[in-house]
């Protein structure tokens, strides 16, 4: 059911995934290095990834998770260690002076650029927190199944929006000129929020 309330809440979704951050930037990067079939390729893995968390959402299992400490302790470890490495690539990017790519491109074969993509999200257990307490806050508590899953296609249309809107943008001619003007200071900035991204996973509280 669509209420007032909801569209507020859509829309904050819509905010909350269009800031900075691990999934963002990753595509930012990848479309103004690789181009707009590489972005978009990484892009549709980072929504396999949030489609997968999604869905796990809906079923329950991320109370599953939390009653499960070590699965959620495995993925959190995965997750920041992996955001870890992307940010010293970041920083190993805006240190060297010969370095010419833009950002923090991923590199690789459309289906690779698809699983790193999903790698992002499949490794970053706050997704599966987003979804679920976002369920908490729209659905009732007697919802039913197919209350939840409709309510995953609207939230689910707003990150296709912002995903493959990034792709769409940061490949455009006029963005890597003015990414490239400023590269050092946005690879400083790429770094920044890889590493932030990375403790906040690591001090993470489940309660």
């Amino acid at each position: 059911m669509i209420t007032p309330e909801f569209v507020a809440i859509w829309l904050a979704w819509m905010l909350a995934g269009g800031s900075p951050g691990p999934a963002t930037l990753g595509i930012a990067g990848t479309a103004m290095n690789a181009g707009r079939r590489s972005g978009l390729a990484f892009a549709l893995g980072i929504l396999f990834g949030s489609a997968l968390w999604g869905v796990a959402a809906a079923l329950g299992l991320s109370a599953i998770m939390l009653a499960n400490v070590w699965v959620f302790e495995v993925v959190r470890y995965l997750g920041a260690a992996y955001l870890g490495w992307l940010a010293i690539k970041a920083l190993r990017s805006a240190l060297l002076p010969g370095e010419t790519r833009l950002g923090t491109p991923f590199e690789g074969s459309y289906v690779s650029l698809f699983a790193k993509g999903a790698a992002i999200h499949v490794t970053n257990p706050k997704a599966i927190l987003a979804w679920g307490s976002i369920y908490a806050i729209v659905a009732p508590p007697d919802a039913t199944l197919l209350l939840l899953f409709g309510y995953f296609g609207m939230l689910y249309a707003g990150s296709i929006l912002i995903f493959l809107g990034y792709a769409m943008l940061f490949s455009s001619e006029r963005a890597v000129r003015v990414y490239a003007k400023g590269k050092r200071w946005f690879d400083f900035a790429f770094a920044g929020f890889f590493g932030f991204a990375s403790l906040k996973i690591l001090t993470a509280r489940l309660t």
